[in-house]
């Protein structure tokens, strides 16, 4: 797969790479947006966009890290002050992160843009137009009318027809001039009612005398377009989508198999001959569940029963109270106390955080008021809270966990959550949770002291996880909570010392999420090797701020999930994550967490 270097001859780029203002922004459907802008090209080198190309976007002051690939809808060129400007249409669907950015701009806010990218449409080599026929078809569904509305455009007048279909009322025809325009609603709220097949079948094709097909919107609308174009022996083209990182071809991140081997979208896309690809499968839907029926979000992890999945991280919601005032404590079905020793601790001393790229690295040094304070007045007020509370317990040697174990034991607490990313002094300052035997160890005095469920938290430092996990649960551990933070540092620039007095600190935040979420699926891997009886629940944790990310822990095999960092950001976050739990489940049609509980280890 090889480049040719899109420079002049003085070595410049002729692609646009900078920031523009907005200068109008237009909500033109409930979720759909006409954002334009005009660009100033610096040099007469500098290429404008063809119909079918695309632009990598990105508000300048963004919360994303990449920009998103947007289809041009309209380009034009003009010159003033004898330079080349360029005015750019995006319609842009408000769909994820990036988008919904964009999407709140307003007029005089920097775009960060880099384009045109991609292969444009292949034009047709004839057209015949007036009352003989037409022999270009034009097809878009959705949000990809964009890229063929533009497309259409540079067509004369009447040599095309067009096929329009949309949820619910249209958009993005202004610049569009067919010889016939049909529209489809699901709704019936334009045109026909019903999708794109009821309109435009392969009996359409023969009957119209179409010669090439032009199409973009949905892979299932794609799909069935390439279905009856190929039937009819009609060359079709199809502009795809997908997800991208650079938009050059230079990650190779965007990358389809083809009749031809492996291609990039971003280049050698996103128009392909239909010939060259063939669509998998769609997915199995769900049907959803009957209006009057509620899923339940309810989980019991060894006879201690949760309302809901989401459980506040120790560490992150003290003892239950902090948050009271500003957010309503009822939303979670677990609150995890702060870790607590044996004696008191005051902590660790100077800078305990700082905070980093999606995430804060800390250093807390497990301060807290020791077992008998918190035995005596913190928990009976945390157990007048309208959640499960679980009491987070940690220890420097096996006499300070079993100490702790036993004031715990008579306490209301349901739950321990055993903490063993603590030092082992006997060890030489290796947690306990770093390798198997001392896991076993611990948690094995820890379990002869109580009665208690045991859930045991892990160290998602330990070389060996999975056996760290096994051993734990040979010890009689009744549950496993993971991860814990990533050993981490920083380092103060101005003087050249490292940030905190320990050197090392804990890592945890959004950023962390993929990892976290992939030790979870590894140790519930791992569990599934087990015979079903001698299986114990995972809460899983790391990096948590949204019910999405909820279920992709609950599906790695977490029966329920904490909740941390994002509860400094969020004091909402466990309603949030709640409601939209039970949406999805609605939506999905699951009627418990276990529906979908491991349900990615069953698509292998």
């Amino acid at each position: 797969m090889t480049d040719e270097a899109l420079i002049d001859e003085n070595g410049k780029g002729i692609q646009f790479n900078g920031d523009a203002p907005v200068t109008d922004i237009r909500k033109i459907q409930p979720n759909v947006f006409l954002v334009e802008t005009a660009i100033t090209l610096e040099r007469k080198s500098q290429i404008v966009p063809k119909p079918g190309q695309f632009y990598m976007l990105r508000k300048k002051i963004s919360g994303v890290y990449f920009k998103r690939p947007i289809s041009v809808y309209h380009s034009a060129e003009s010159e003033e002050n004898g330079k080349r400007r360029l005015l750019l249409q995006f319609l842009i669907l408000e769909k994820g992160e990036g988008t919904r950015e964009i999407c709140s701009m307003l007029k005089g806010e920097l775009l960060s843009l880099t384009g045109p990218c991609g292969s444009p449409f292949v034009a047709p080599e004839k057209i015949r137009g007036g009352n003989d026929g037409c022999e270009i078809c034009i097809v878009g569904g959705g949000i990809g009318v964009a890229p063929v509305a533009d497309f259409a455009s540079s067509l004369p007048e009447k040599s095309y027809d067009f096929y329009a279909s949309f949820k619910s009322g249209s958009y993005g025809l202004e610049h569009v001039n067919p010889r016939e325009l049909v529209l489809t609603t699901d709704d019936g709220s334009e045109g026909t009612k019903g999708m794109l097949p009821t309109a435009f079948t392969s009996d359409t094709i023969r009957k119209k005398g179409y010669k090439i097909i032009y199409a973009c919107g949905p892979t299932p609308m794609l799909a069935y377009v390439k279905k009856i174009a190929e039937e009819c022996g009609v060359l079709c083209y199809l502009s795809l989508e997908h997800r991208m990182l650079c938009g050059l071809g230079a990650c190779l991140g965007c990358t389809i198999q083809t009749k031809s081997g492996t291609l990039r979208v971003c280049k050698e896309g996103p128009v392909f001959d239909s010939r060259e690809i063939d669509f998998p499968p769609p997915p199995k839907r769900n049907q959803p569940l009957p209006e009057n029926v509620e899923p339940d979000l309810s989980v019991t992890i060894k006879g201690v029963k949760f309302k809901n999945p989401v459980i506040a991280a120790s560490g992150t919601f003290g003892y239950g109270q902090t948050f009271r005032g500003v957010a309503d404590v009822a939303w979670w079905g677990g609150i995890s106390s702060k870790g607590t020793t044996f004696e008191p601790r005051e902590g660790n001393p100077g800078e305990r955080s700082i905070e980093e790229s999606r995430g804060d690295i800390n250093s807390i040094g497990l301060q807290n008021p020791g077992m008998e304070e918190v035995c005596e007045k913190l928990i009976p007020e945390m157990m007048r809270l309208p959640s499960t509370i679980i009491l987070n317990l940690a220890g420097h040697d096996l006499e300070s966990y079993v100490k702790a174990t036993d004031m715990a034991e008579k306490t209301d607490v349901p739950m321990i959550e055993l903490n063993i990313s603590c030092p082992n002094v006997k060890a030489g300052g290796q947690a306990w949770g770093m390798n198997p035997d001392a896991a076993f160890e611990c948690v094995s005095a820890v379990r002869a002291h109580t009665k208690k469920v045991l859930m045991v938290k892990l160290s998602p430092n330990a070389p060996d996880l999975r056996a760290v996990a096994m051993a734990c649960v040979r010890a009689g551990a009744d549950a496993l909570s993971l991860v814990n933070t990533f050993s981490s540092t920083a380092i103060d620039i101005e003087t050249g010392h490292p940030f905190f007095n320990n050197i090392r600190a804990g890592y945890c935040g959004p950023a962390i999420k993929p990892i976290a979420l992939r030790m979870v699926y590894d140790v519930a891997e791992e569990m599934n090797k087990l015979p079903p009886e001698k299986r114990v629940p995972i809460v899983g944790l790391g990096g948590i701020e949204k019910w999405q990310d909820a279920v992709e822990f609950i599906m790695a095999g977490s029966c329920a999930v904490q909740v941390g960092s994002a509860n400094f950001v969020n004091p909402d976050v466990a309603e949030e994550i709640v409601t939209g739990l039970r949406d999805f489940m609605r939506r999905k049609g699951y009627r418990s967490i276990a529906d979908f509980c491991g349900l990615a280890h069953n698509q292998q």
